[in-house]
């Protein structure tokens, strides 16, 4: 399995100054303490750090935290300078990163999450390369092709469609677009690696909620609500394996990283 970079990539063009931000709560609804999970002799914030620290177009990389426990955990292996406590106040990742952006001086911001403990660096630069597309891009983010028919039914992956010009028509956790006839049409799930241009992520966070993103919870859906377009690319690189939601996750996780630790 490869989790470098796909031989085909191209350096984005983009501004030099490009935060990195992994948001990393320990209350997660569903596996409390998952950031700070075992994997392979690691804590799992630690293999999302060490990935992202790959990717070619940040200049800074710091975990965005609340949990003085996280925080520990990520000076032991990066030092003070990779941690920033925020308000545990904030909703969403997205949010928690604008606060870390309040103490930076960057023309954009990728927000990268903290449960991918097998991500692909070459991602984070996708969404960079996406993001900087245009002058007129404000947002961007990643998809791949759905191919697991499992998961077109299951909610936990969220499915995207796009317009001509690869900007986002909706998120869904339902499957979108419904295959009412043929031809069938690709079915694309949404990749949550985010890039924001700073301006407008301190725009962003301060909008209201709204009623689409309540009823699916989903952040995204906020953006389009509020007239915004979001660029979604399609990703080049293969499927490095899940994000970690569940105990279930965790161990498949573990069992992959063992496989690779063996290959070497």
């Amino acid at each position: 399995m490869n989790s470098g970079k796909p031989q085909n990539s191209q350096k984005p063009q983009t501004p030099q100054k490009i935060l990195g931000v992994i948001p990393a709560r320990y209350a997660s609804t569903r596996l409390p303490g998952k950031v700070l999970a075992d994997l392979c002799g690691k804590p799992m914030i630690r293999h999302v750090y060490e990935r992202a620290l790959r990717a070619e177009c940040l200049t800074e990389l710091v975990v965005a935290t609340d949990d003085p426990r996280v925080a520990d955990a990520v000076r032991a292996f990066a030092g003070d300078g990779a941690v920033v406590m925020t308000s545990p106040e904030h909703p969403n990742g997205s949010s928690r990163a604008a606060e870390v952006l309040k103490s930076r001086d960057a023309d954009a911001v990728i927000n990268v999450q903290g449960d991918e403990p097998l991500l692909n660096p070459a991602m984070i630069d996708e969404v960079a390369e996406a993001l900087f597309s245009a002058p007129d891009v404000l947002c961007a983010t990643l998809c791949r092709p759905l191919r697991d028919e499992a998961d077109r039914e299951n909610p936990n992956a969220v499915k995207v469609v796009r317009d001509r010009n690869g900007d986002a028509l909706y998120f869904s956790r339902s499957l979108i677009p419904y295959p009412r006839s043929a031809p069938r049409v690709p079915v694309y799930e949404h990749i949550g690696i985010y890039g924001y241009r700073a301006d407008f992520l301190r725009r962003y966070v301060e909008l209201p909620m709204t009623p689409l993103a309540e009823a699916e919870s989903l952040e995204q859906l906020k953006v389009l609500e509020h007239g915004y377009k979001i660029r979604v690319a399609v990703t080049r690189c293969p499927d490095a394996g899940p994000s970690v939601d569940t105990a279930e996750d965790l161990e498949a996780v573990r069992k992959i990283l063992l496989g690779m630790e063996g290959t070497r």
